[in-house]
């Protein structure tokens, strides 16, 4: 009988396990509070019986003078915070809004506002370093019970998704049609910032697995064409330094896959996830998924957080997952997970969902 770690790691390599590792994407603060008693992610994964995926990302921030930041927390004026934060360069003043509640936050007004905006960026946001050694005290906690991942330093994984975070998803869109150069420029500065961040710190981590891509970046979002353009030559520039550093790459889509399939192998990832299904937002056919990508990357996901995991009978857990691993599972390379984010799933939802995976063996 393989371990946690022995299993997950196999079926990145695309072999066969012992039987199909199941895990989540991200155990949510919210819900660790709410229904696991205020477990840790780790203790929440023992205790639900399921493979562990631990996403930590302790940065250390590089002290510069020339890159201030202050925030100041706004009148309540919605039934969520709101945060003003005011970045201070010696050629100007950047500055963005959050929103904040109990289970997530989010971008109300962008920090890239203007185009000279991402000189700022290039020319004074520092790279933070990663604290390795708090990594490593997570990967010696949790032992042979799962993998460790992390992330590329930004606002997100992806060159994309971090450009649409700093200035918006329909702005970028709309710039890639008007100011195609601008977005290129904008692209190599996020690039450069990351290569630097992995060559610093990813180098020598205890991390397993790192994530790249970001929902901005999937089907259902923008184009194949505008995604070969803008998406393809920096994920594959990024995937390869991280290659370099010994690590291995998943790519997120939490959207549409299908049109882009063979353009995310083509970025050069190890694993492909979300496998996000109709209800959550996303377009996946698992089989035709694994017919066409499935024998070149891993596969992680596939599972509906919501319509199934949180909101369905064990009954319908069982059957969901059964029938993911009939058309994900032949020949290894899977690893079974709600598609994305969760926030309300029952304990025994939850607990049908790990029992059931333990018995698809191999």
């Amino acid at each position: 009988m393989m371990t946690s770690k022995e299993r997950m790691w196999a079926a990145l390599e695309r072999r066969v396990p012992d039987r199909v590792p199941a895990t989540v994407h991200q155990w949510q603060p919210y819900h660790l509070a709410r229904y696991m008693g205020g477990r840790s992610d780790i203790e929440a994964f023992r205790f639900i019986g399921l493979d562990a995926a631990i996403t930590t990302v302790p940065l250390i921030p590089r002290e510069s003078g020339d890159w201030r930041v202050t925030c100041e927390s706004l009148p309540r004026v919605n039934d969520y915070d709101e945060y003003l934060y005011t970045i201070s360069t010696p050629e100007g003043t950047l500055s963005y809004r959050l929103g904040k509640n109990g289970q997530t936050s989010w971008v109300i007004e962008p920090m890239v506002k203007r185009p000279e905006d991402i000189e700022l960026i290039r020319k004074y946001m520092p790279v933070p370093r990663l604290d390795k050694q708090k990594v490593r005290e997570v990967y010696d906690e949790l032992g042979d019970d799962g993998i460790v991942r992390g992330f590329v330093f930004g606002e997100q994984g992806g060159c994309w998704q971090d450009a649409c975070v700093l200035a918006g998803t329909q702005e970028m869109i709309m710039a890639a049609f008007d100011m195609p150069d601008w977005v290129h420029r904008f692209m190599r500065i996020l690039l450069d910032k990351k290569l630097q961040y992995i060559e610093e710190s990813l180098a020598g981590s205890s991390y397993d697995l790192i994530e790249t891509g970001g929902g901005a970046a999937s089907s259902t979002v923008i184009s194949p064409k505008m995604f070969k353009e803008f998406c393809l030559p920096y994920d594959r520039e990024m995937h390869e330094a991280i290659h370099r550093v010994g690590k291995k790459v998943v790519y997120h889509t939490c959207g549409g896959m299908m049109p882009i399939l063979e353009l995310i192998v083509a970025n050069g990832c190890d694993a492909s996830e979300t496998l996000s299904p109709p209800a959550v937002g996303g377009d996946v056919v698992p089989e035709q998924v694994k017919a066409r990508i499935g024998s070149k990357v891993a596969l992680i996901g596939g599972l509906d957080q919501f319509g199934v995991l949180t909101e369905g009978t064990p009954e319908l857990i069982r059957e969901t997952v059964f029938d993911l691993f009939a058309k994900l599972g032949p020949g290894g390379g899977y690893i079974m997970s709600p598609s994305d984010h969760f926030f309300d799933a029952p304990v025994e939802n939850l607990m049908a969902y790990a029992q059931a995976a333990r018995e698809c063996k191999y």
